[in-house]
């Protein structure tokens, strides 16, 4: 087959062409070492700090979009064809400082300056797309962002201020938007590109079809889309993927549509893709996502790549269960579709043979008479792995309850439903009482495990409360059902 060797994309205003990168060569470990742009930090090496950040822009379904991404679980192959921005190019014209940096210092909001750039370019692309932002806006784009000695007070204050120091449009991103464009489009030829070692090969398919072509001749490789849990196997345990196939060019498995009464999103779509869609038909889930990580990994991991990996603590299964989901997946031409609670079969394992990879995720919408929530218990309230997790769902007519699903995270071997819980409220009034007898079934449904992020104690109590809690949120009776408010 005609393949291309060359990894291609322009850095700050560089174009790049690398023509043997390993799998697990990451982006940061690039910029740094061999490009020596220090400005991106190694703080955790695994997408919680933020230190690494940088602006990665692609072409995609909306077009040439900048996100901020951890580039030290960012492979480098994968952001073949894109525009790599790092602090470095914030500069303007004889090394006036930016205005993100103008503010920073006009606020006081750096002491010792590790993080900084990181805060910078989160900011950077925050003041991008939100001129004018709120605080509230603020501190969900820098959830991703840990300072460990100036305090997030003036931070705040200067990512608020920010555009008393210059506008947008007159930034040097949207003055070369055209051009760079231009320059990308430029770079997309359509062929597959293999790169770097025999025993660590970097391999971006041409499209989905030539994906799954791959994948029947590296049956075993290692899919990479957002590479926020696969960039960790590099980075902490040191391990070798390759051969590693790259997917998160693929715009076709980026799509995120209603079709009829449910929502088809593509397995390659972003946590932040699936956002605008969300908020639209599936509301209750907004608070609930925007506790996933931080908002680079939202930008960087998958919902597909969170179903495949197949974790028992994983943010997505558990809701989607309760919505009812089912998955599709691809073998060469041939496609099956699973009920996504049956794709998980035991810890470590999945209804998925050798080639084969998850293409797309079916959500049924509800219906008017349809209760829905999720939760999320965590030891931070944000940037952190659920201890127990929870989606429910449930038809209440009369009073009268039915179709109960309740799916949990953290609580066994896989994400699973509580089979027992739901027995105790279908067909059973809307009361407390019935509630508390669902509450009670959780212990014939989980025996759950004590580790570092809680006791089976805590598990049990906590997902006991979870269900109390959807009661009194819920509970129509009450001339005021309890809310609690972004917790």
């Amino acid at each position: 087959m005609d393949y291309q060797r060359d990894i291609r994309f322009i850095l700050n205003g560089t174009d790049v062409a690398l023509d043997d990168v390993s799998a697990s060569q990451t982006l940061l470990d690039f910029l740094r070492l061999e490009r020596r742009l220090t400005g991106s930090k190694e703080g955790c090496a695994e997408g919680d700090c933020g230190a690494c950040t940088v602006l990665v822009g692609r072409l995609g379904n909306a077009g040439l979009v900048y996100e901020p991404i951890n580039a030290c679980i960012r492979f480098l192959a994968s952001i073949n064809g894109c525009h790599v921005v790092t602090v470095e190019h914030l500069s303007g014209p004889k090394g006036r400082l930016h205005p993100v940096q103008e503010a920073m210092i006009e606020h006081h909001g750096s002491q010792c300056g590790f993080c900084t750039p990181g805060f910078v370019m989160s900011l950077y692309a925050l003041w991008m797309q939100t001129p004018e932002p709120t605080s509230q806006e603020v501190e969900t784009a820098l959830q991703g962002n840990l300072c460990r000695c100036t305090g997030y007070e003036p931070i705040i204050k200067a990512a608020v201020a920010v555009s008393r120091y210059g506008t947008p449009s007159s930034d040097l991103l949207n003055a070369e938007r055209a051009q760079i464009m231009t320059r990308l489009q430029a770079l997309q030829h359509g062929k597959r590109i293999v790169s770097g070692p025999k025993d660590n090969l970097s391999i971006i398919p041409a499209n989905v079809d030539d994906l799954a072509d791959c994948l029947l001749s590296y049956p075993n490789a290692t899919i990479v889309a957002g590479s926020t849990d696969v960039g960790l196997w590099v980075t902490k345990f040191l391990r070798k993927i390759g051969p590693a196939i790259f997917t998160g060019h693929l715009n076709a498995l980026k799509t995120v549509e209603r079709q009829g009464g449910q929502l088809k999103i593509g397995a390659g779509a972003s946590y932040t893709d699936c956002q605008a869609i969300l908020s639209e038909h599936l509301p209750h889930l907004l608070p609930y996502w925007n506790r996933i990580a931080g908002w680079q990994v939202r930008n960087m991991g998958t919902v597909g790549g969170n179903i495949a990996n197949g974790s028992p603590i994983g943010d997505t299964p558990p809701v989607l269960i309760a919505l009812g989901a089912e998955i599709t997946l691809r073998h060469g031409a041939a496609r099956r579709n699973v009920p996504l609670e049956k794709f998980f079969i035991d810890y470590g394992k999945q209804d998925r043979a050798p080639a084969e990879f998850v293409e797309s995720i079916q959500v049924p919408l509800p219906g008017p008479d349809d209760l829905n929530a999720a939760y999320k218990i965590s030891k931070r309230r944000d940037e952190d792995i659920s201890s127990v997790a929870v989606g429910i769902h449930m038809t209440v007519t009369g009073n009268v309850i039915s179709n109960a699903r309740i799916a949990f995270g953290g609580m066994a071997a896989t994400p699973k439903r509580a089979t027992a819980a739901e027995a105790a409220l279908n067909g059973q009034r809307w009361t407390r009482e019935n509630f508390e007898a669902a509450a009670a079934a959780l212990a014939e449904d989980f025996e759950p495990l004590t580790d570092w992020r809680a006791s089976a104690a805590y598990r049990k109590l906590s997902a006991q409360n979870l269900l109390r809690r959807f009661y009194l949120e819920q509970d129509a009776q009450s001339a005021a059902p309890v809310q609690l408010i972004n917790a």
